[in-house]
């Protein structure tokens, strides 16, 4: 006979609602708990989130009924001082001893068999990471996706410069539940009206006195992101970006080329199969498909991705849990890593990360100590021009071969009070946006090849070299890899950015790192490169003065000239990874 508490769920799964586990500290925290049917002691499955449990990051995975059906005990928790639970919420903060100590009261429960593992994505992600960091007895596996082991170069830093239009907006969403948590009325209906209008925010200068984060009562995270612009014990003290070593456990590592936070998931997932423990080394998965944040689908806006682009997460996801958490097998024949190749729309498989893609772990790779290293393959394309690349209408060009002589130096001005914006201009819009009418400007430059006469497939970091100067002493330099269909369609692929301060007008040999992608280019496509010195509101805007960007506004500003250099003694190129597909 069911408990009169438990709610049916259907298919012999139940429901125990607010469910209380009392930390060591004597705050409580509140979960809902998912049985599975036939009851007795099976694994446990945690979901650790902020955004309200009832919710269980529905947006992307099965309700927690699903993954009870399988057989597994469903537990999603409100973290410390969101939902119900107690205690005060500061992002990233508690995450780790909390989860820890959730964990050890799970196993303590009479459903559970001892044997545990944790999924969710973005903040959910990253909740996985803190607690596993810390080692907690039959946490046996994890399946982070869309998020960040290392929060400052991850999450809210590219390069030095801050990603503001996800900062600020997460940030406001954030608030929003505390000012209500705390009936700090006025500063609930400031948050409110903000969101209402969320793109209008990312004009505030400076956006470190933005009204509505400094509201009296509010908590300070906001603000403390914004003022912690460099990597330091701040930030080492809300990650495991020094602790991957106490990574004991295999992951599963779900990414998305079009997610905010593409760029962190991969560095998580390389950084496990390098410095994490070295029994865990050899059982780290990524998935990465064509996916902004939120949803996971065949689209993204206007644009499709095909019929092959479906892939079941959630019963990819049952067969990682059996296999480690019921030593099923289900997973032993899963490649290391399934790619998505943009462009042509097929899935693809790897054994390793391509060799030398990666500035900070190639040292490292490949993912496999037991098995030699494939040898690197990259096409590296030179910059080229008459001193005239500026649009797509100049005559920047890429090619294979070098700078025999020296060659102009291409220049564009770049003004902070009108920034190039965005790949998906003011509003952000994720996806492969097409960039044609952005690149008429002036205030970018564009190189681009001749049509390919054969299928190229790009896969890791593409790297630029750029030797470049400037007449300020700061400045930003964005460089975006472009797709150009033989129709003039210009489609965004992937971008990187770097902050630097030098003495103007001197060349400087900047390496930017975009962030990863998978891309079929074929016969008659070309390669674009654009390189501008912003991309509002993706990344706040440099005031080319020695005024920090946060608190910049226009009576800061300065204009700049920035001049892009292609000689043989200053080359400028572009190193493109190519795939290898798994034998």
């Amino acid at each position: 006979m069911i408990d009169p508490a438990l709610v049916d769920c259907g298919n012999g799964v139940t429901l125990e609602r607010g469910v209380r586990l009392r930390m060591s500290d004597g705050v409580t925290l509140v979960s809902d708990h998912y049985y599975p049917p036939g009851g007795g002691l099976q694994p446990t499955l945690l979901m650790r989130q902020p955004y309200g449990r009832d919710i269980a990051s529905t947006v992307v995975y099965a309700h927690p009924s699903f993954f009870a059906a399988q057989g597994y005990n469903v537990v999603i928790q409100d973290v410390r001082g969101r939902g119900d639970s107690e205690g005060e919420f500061y992002p990233f903060r508690h995450e780790a001893r909390d989860g820890f100590e959730t964990i050890h009261l799970l196993r303590q429960r009479p459903e559970c068999n001892g044997r545990l593992g944790m999924y969710g994505f973005s903040y959910q992600g990253t909740t996985q990471w803190l607690a596993a960091a810390e080692q907690p007895e039959g946490l046996l596996c994890i399946a982070p996706a869309q998020t960040a082991h290392d929060l400052y170069n991850g999450w809210f830093y590219s390069g030095g410069a801050l990603r503001l239009a996800s900062t600020l907006g997460w940030g406001l969403q954030m608030l929003k539940e505390d000012a209500r948590r705390l009936q700090l009325h006025e500063a609930s209906a400031r948050l409110e009206r903000a969101w209402q209008n969320l793109p209008a925010q990312f004009l505030e200068t400076p956006y470190d006195r933005h009204p509505a984060i400094r509201c009296e009562g509010l908590p300070t995270y906001v603000a403390d992101w914004f003022e912690h612009d460099t990597q330091s014990s701040y930030w080492f003290d809300l990650d495991i970006s020094r602790k991957m070593p106490q990574i004991k456990i295999p992951a599963l590592h779900l990414s998305g080329w079009y997610d905010t936070y593409l760029a962190g998931s991969i560095a998580g997932f390389l950084a496990a199969c390098t410095h994490a423990h070295p029994d865990a080394r050899a059982h780290q998965y990524l998935v990465a498909g064509p996916w902004q944040h939120i949803p996971w689908g065949q689209r993204i806006g206007a644009h499709d991705f095909g019929p092959a682009v479906h892939l079941d997460t959630d019963a990819l996801h049952v067969r990682f849990f059996n296999h480690y958490l019921k030593d099923s097998s289900d997973f032993i024949d899963q490649p290391r890593i399934r790619h998505f190749a943009l462009n042509e729309n097929q899935w693809h498989t790897a054994m390793h990360w391509p060799p030398n893609s990666e500035l900070k772990n190639s040292e490292l790779l490949p993912l496999e100590s037991s098995r030699p290293p494939e040898p690197a393959q990259s096409l590296t394309l030179h910059l080229h021009s008459r001193r005239r690349a500026n649009s797509s209408r100049g005559d920047g060009t890429l090619s294979p071969e070098a700078p025999t002589a020296t060659e102009p130096s291409d220049l564009f001005v770049f003004d902070p009070e009108v920034p190039v914006p965005a790949p998906g201009g003011l509003a952000n819009t994720p996806g492969p946006v097409n960039q044609a009418l952005l690149e008429q400007g002036n205030n970018l430059l564009v190189y681009t090849s001749a049509p390919l006469e054969t299928r190229l497939h790009i896969f890791g970091h593409p790297i630029l070299e750029l030797h470049a100067s400037t007449s300020a002493a700061h400045a930003d330099f964005i460089a975006k890899l472009v797709l150009l269909k033989p129709g003039g369609e210009a489609l965004f692929l992937v971008l990187g950015v770097i902050r630097s301060s030098h003495r103007p007008d001197v060349p400087t040999l900047h390496t930017i790192q975009l962030d990863p992608t998978s891309c079929v280019f074929f016969p008659g496509d070309r390669i674009r490169l654009e390189i501008a010195s912003s991309a509002y509101p993706l990344f706040d805007r440099n005031p080319s003065t020695a005024v920090p960007p946060r608190l910049a506004s226009p009576w800061n500003w300065r204009r700049s000239t920035q001049s892009i250099h292609h000689t043989h003694t200053h080359p400028s190129r572009l190193h493109l990874p190519l795939a290898q597909e798994a034998r």
